[in-house]
């Protein structure tokens, strides 16, 4: 009898296992389990054996010993919470804010106690230059020295400091008459007329335009157009590139600051360029290993789940890299051949800072699905970026939800201004001059290579130049992105002596001048950072 109980109450534990197992699974084997719950009765033991737990687990405690297993009570009392009150009422003003002009000491002041820095620590922000005053290619600080700007700022004052009489009366004219309009609430005339004008002069069938505020912002759009076009997440970028500081553009960027961020079903590939080992003698095999290994990864990754290769037609804020002939070719053929959307990023080096309108124009029958740019648009007199789409992407949105926007995309007072300034730059024949400009910084950097040790490798396309600054051993003077070393540090400082103004990410030195430099303005900046490079060259120990 025994030995017949705990055979049955094997079976029903059998039958109770069985749906575990399953987790949740078919009809058919919880009715299994039901039906052996129904044949197997459990003995006398089985239910002393449950009733003696039930003895044990009591809200009053256990039967024999009412002092065990009593109903559970928190251990913790609740504990005090200190609220203490930060007054909350609105500031008043005081009275500085009514004066015309401040005191030196009480700009530093503000800067010490209420100014932030981008990117780096706050500490920089009592030590860089306060410029008052912008003119040309110029820039003039409180004690009133000159610099050449030799970066365009962040690569942005492509035309310098003087705004244009004409831009400036069409910004005034669209605040007068409607300085904001909600762009999915009413069209704007300066909006439409943008979008037609820049239809005409982009190469191929992008006809399609949105207009955010910054490089980040159009990236960001850019790669959101292509996965809801495609109804694909990856997207693949390069190692040495920069797409924005937003969060899903720094995961596409791949230089240091993309530490800062999360992969976002970001693919990372390799640049022609690579820091660590060589992919030819010639450009032409590099060409070749590069297209070889990127078709390779997209088979591994799986051509139908990715979205977009976006690449800097001209690699900018990692060095200014040209790529080899052949490259872009392939890799806008592999992107045909796998259905996969190709993003030109050209927030650098649009609207002619490489030589034409847009930099893959340099590529042999190249024209992206995608293109972004901002910095050039406006040359920096107000803030603007813009996405371009081929006519399939367009005409997929007609009846298809975008999927992005924001509160200040095409507002109306920036487009008047990018409007004006396209117009005034494309009677100007910013192709012809940029030519000329590409002239002398080929001579000059040329000059450079010969003349400094410190100087390992130097590039130039357009108004678009870098450095390589190595050490004595000839290997790069640090690391992008690191701390800076003294040597680095000596350089920044030799640069504000000298009068030079601009970015410089040791070891990369960039020479990106606005595209409205004259002659004798690029070659007196040239003579100033020849002064600055021979000193690097005593640092290091090479004179």
């Amino acid at each position: 009898m025994q030995r017949a109980g705990e055979a049955g109450a094997r079976a029903l534990r059998a039958a109770l296992h069985e749906g575990r197992a399953a987790q949740g699974g078919s009809r058919r084997t919880k009715a299994a389990v039901a039906a052996a719950s129904a044949q197997v009765q459990p003995n006398e033991a089985v239910i002393a054996h449950w009733d003696k737990y039930a003895k044990l687990s009591r809200s009053e405690g256990a039967a024999t010993h009412p002092l065990v297993n009593r109903r559970h009570r928190p251990q913790m009392a609740p504990s005090e919470v200190a609220f203490r009150p930060i007054d909350n009422v609105t500031g008043r003003m005081s009275s500085k804010h009514l004066k015309e002009e401040w005191t030196e000491g009480e700009i530093r002041e503000a800067v010490q106690n209420n100014v932030m820095m981008t990117w780096g620590p706050n500490a920089p922000r009592l030590t860089i230059p306060n410029i008052v005053r912008g003119e040309g290619v110029h820039v003039y600080d409180d004690k009133g020295k000159e610099y050449i700007d030799m970066t365009s700022s962040a690569v942005c004052t492509n035309f310098g400091y003087s705004l244009p009489e004409s831009v400036k009366q069409a910004m005034v004219k669209q605040m007068e008459t409607l300085p904001y309009l909600y762009p999915g609430l009413g069209m704007t005339d300066v909006r439409a007329r943008l979008c037609n004008l820049l239809a005409e002069v982009t190469p191929g069938d992008i006809n399609g335009f949105l207009f955010p505020l910054g490089g980040a912002e159009a990236n960001e759009g850019a790669i959101r157009i292509a996965r809801n076009y495609t109804g694909r997440a990856k997207i693949m970028s390069a190692y040495r590139s920069y797409h924005g500081a937003t969060s899903r553009t720094l995961a596409a960027t791949g230089d240091f600051r993309t530490r800062f961020v999360e992969s976002q079903n970001i693919v990372k590939m390799f640049n022609p360029q690579p820091h660590l080992w060589s992919t030819g003698k010639t450009d032409e095999e590099t060409t070749k290993l590069m297209l070889q290994m990127l078709e390779e990864q997209m088979i591994n990754e799986g051509p139908s789940t990715i979205a977009a290769v976006i690449l800097e037609s001209i690699v900018g804020a990692n060095g200014v890299l040209v790529q080899p002939v052949g490259y872009m070719e392939g890799v806008r053929a592999l992107c045909d051949k796998y259905g996969v959307l190709l993003i030109c990023d050209e927030v650098m080096s649009g609207f002619w800072r490489t030589g034409p309108l847009f930099a893959f124009s340099h590529f042999r029958g190249v024209v992206p699905d995608i293109l972004t740019s901002a910095k050039g648009l406006t040359g920096a007199f107000m803030p603007l970026s813009m996405i371009g789409v081929r006519q399939k992407i367009m005409d997929h949105f007609e009846t298809s939800p975008l999927g992005w926007g924001s509160t200040y995309t095409n507002h109306p007072v920036t487009l008047a201004g990018a409007y004006e300034l396209l117009r005034v730059n494309l009677q100007a024949g910013m192709e012809e001059k940029v030519a000329k400009v590409e002239a002398v910084m080929l001579d000059g950097v040329q000059g450079l290579i010969e003349r400094h040790a410190c100087v390992g490798q130097g590039r130039v396309i357009g108004a678009f130049g870098c450095l390589d600054l190595v050490g004595r051993d000839g290997k790069q003077l640090q690391e992008l992105g690191a701390p800076m070393t003294a040597e680095s540090l000596m350089v920044k400082k030799t640069m504000m002596e000298r009068g030079l103004f601009g970015l410089f990410r040791s070891p990369l030195l960039h020479i990106t001048p606005p595209l409205v430099i004259s002659e004798p303005e690029l070659k007196e900046m040239f003579s100033r950072l020849d002064d600055v490079l021979t000193e690097l060259d005593r640092a290091i120990g090479a004179q």
